[in-house]
Parts: structure tokens; C-alpha cells; sequence
């Protein structure tokens, strides 16, 4: 192998070590007399292509407990699709194993040959999701926000995840080009007749998948933990009942959408209740488990992912 010190010329070492190394079987010994490098460089390589993400790796074998536990959740909150991933115990808060499951359920759409469209929400479940996602080449599919893509300081969201789903698939996307949150309802409705953001939120009532995270309302909410709503805002909606949001929408503890405060103002586009086509919820944490349950016991979802520990906690309170 030639040696270079140049940044191109290592990630290619590094990602032939990784194929050798992962792929191919081969010891680290092996690798290097094939690379023709030291035993440490081969080693060094193989680290390298974990760090820089250049081999990423998938659980294909079902565990008998997860599966239980989705089939539980399924007769349970009368669910069509529901993925539980283990927990792991060093930290039970990880979005990596959610964020794959939702990944491998965007590739399932996005690789079949009938056009499809998918509704993206965002946050942070939505970016962990779309940042596993393989490259691929879906030219005759559609990418839509479900929610706007402005955040309050006028800058693109950083959550947004509609633009790097479409990079990384070649799909034609369609962001919402609004603030989550606007001023008034007058506002709003002055907004929402824009022919452009009518047309995209059309496409988004046709879509055959909508994939969106469940945000809790409480003091550790990320609507205001990322500065959407202000900490009076967020208080108005607990005191009208809110336990959590679906796309910035409040909902009450039987996932009825609250009537007033920032559901006002709100330009996301509307869930359906109950769901028609297939409408999935990823979440993770026993924080959220009361938003959670009240999101699906609301109609607005009819497929789930989360992990053992949050799956437990939601089926211990039945």
C-alpha cells in the first residue's frame, strides 16, 4: 500500500482495513501484511474507519424479548407497526438503536419502486434517524416537512431533517418554509394561504408515511428548552392539561389536541385521528412515558419505536 500523509489517503486505508477487517474476516495481522503496513497501523486503521463512520453495522437477528414487548405494545394501544430496540444500560437514554429502527423503516419506503411520499417531523429522534440512513437513489420519491423550518431567531432549524434525508437519497424534498410558531392566529392563517405552503402541506396530507418524534410538556420540554416557546407560553399549556406534542401540537393525557395556547399559532400540519396511512412515533425515555402513552391512546399514530426500558415502563401502568 502506498503511504501518504494526506487526509483522502488515510480514510482509503482506513476503509480498505475496515472491509478487510469487518467483511472479509481477516486478522488484524492479516490486514496488515495484505495492506503491507506495521501490525499497529492496521490496528490504528481499523479504528479510524469505526471513528470516522466509513462501516456502520446493522442488528438483523430478532431478540425474543423485543419482539414480545412490540407484540405487547401492538394488542395493547391497537398498533399496526411497532420496532422495540434493547436498552443499554450505560446509557438508557441513547437514541442510536431507535434512531436505526426508524432508519431501516425510512430505507424500506425509499427503496421500493412505486413512488412513494414520506413526512418528515423533527427533532433530535428525526436527525439521529436520518443520519443512519444509507445512501441511495430515490429520484422518484417525495420528502416533505411536516413542520416549519424556521426557528425563532429567524435562522433554518437545526433539526430540521427533510434537506439532509433529501442529500443523502436524492429525493425530491419540500420543506415547510414557516416558523414553527408564529405570532398570531391571524398570522397563521395569512401564512397558510401562501399558494406555495399550501401546495406542500397538500403533498403532506397525501403521504403514504409519516415519521415524527413525541416531545413531552414539562419544565425539561424541548419546545422550550429550545427556545419555540417561552417559559410563560409553556406553563399556559400545562395548566390547560398538555402532556406532550406531536410536531408542536399539545395534546392532553387521552392525546386530545389542547384547544388555545401555542396550538394557535402552530403551523404544522394537522395529524389525523385516527391515522390513516401509516403514521410512526419514535421515542425514547421514561420521561416521556406519560406523553407517549397519551399520544398513543389519542388515535393520531398507529405505529411506535422505542426501546425495552420505555416499552416496560408504558405496559406496567396498564
Amino acid at each position: 500500500m502506498a503511504t501518504s500523509d494526506s487526509e483522502p489517503s488515510r480514510i482509503d486505508a482506513a476503509a480498505r482495513a475496515g472491509w478487510l477487517y469487518f467483511i472479509a474476516g481477516n486478522t488484524q495481522d492479516e490486514i496488515a501484511r495484505k495492506l503491507n503496513v506495521s501490525r499497529a497501523t492496521a490496528q490504528r486503521l481499523v479504528s479510524l474507519c469505526l471513528s470516522e463512520r466509513l462501516i456502520t453495522f446493522r442488528l438483523e437477528h430478532p431478540i425474543a424479548a423485543c419482539m414480545e414487548l412490540a407484540a405487547r405494545m401492538k394488542e395493547t394501544f391497537a398498533l399496526t407497526y411497532c420496532e422495540i430496540v434493547p436498552t443499554d444500560p450505560a446509557a438508557p437514554n441513547a437514541l442510536t438503536g431507535v434512531a436505526e429502527r426508524a432508519a431501516a423503516l425510512l430505507e424500506s419506503v425509499l427503496g421500493g419502486d412505486k413512488p412513494a411520499i414520506v413526512a418528515l417531523g423533527t427533532g433530535r429522534a428525526m436527525r439521529a434517524a436520518v443520519e443512519q440512513v444509507r445512501s441511495m437513489d430515490c429520484p422518484n420519491h417525495q420528502l416533505v416537512s411536516l413542520v416549519g423550518n424556521i426557528s425563532p431567531d429567524g435562522s433554518a432549524s437545526f433539526f430540521d431533517s427533510v434537506a439532509r434525508l433529501a442529500d443523502i437519497t436524492k429525493a425530491r424534498h419540500y420543506p415547510m418554509p414557516l416558523p414553527v410558531f408564529v405570532s398570531s392566529a391571524t398570522e397563521r392563517e395569512q401564512l397558510l394561504r401562501i399558494h406555495s405552503v399550501a401546495r406542500i402541506r397538500a403533498i403532506a396530507e397525501k403521504a403514504d408515511l409519516r415519521l415524527m418524534g413525541i416531545g413531552q410538556v414539562d419544565q425539561r420540554a424541548q419546545l422550550h428548552v429550545d427556545g419555540f416557546i417561552s417559559r410563560e407560553e409553556l406553563l399556559e399549556l400545562m395548566r390547560l392539561g398538555a402532556v406532550g406534542e406531536l410536531t408542536g401540537w399539545a395534546f392532553d393525557a387521552q392525546g386530545r389536541i389542547i384547544e388555545g395556547g401555542s396550538n394557535e399559532r402552530v403551523t404544522s400540519v394537522p395529524h389525523r385521528v385516527p391515522a390513516e396511512a401509516r403514521a410512526v412515533g419514535a421515542a425514547i425515555g421514561v420521561a416521556k412515558v406519560p406523553a407517549i402513552r397519551a399520544a398513543l391512546a389519542g388515535g393520531a399514530l398507529n405505529g411506535f419505536i422505542t426501546d425495552e426500558a420505555t416499552a416496560k415502563a408504558l405496559l406496567g401502568r396498564q
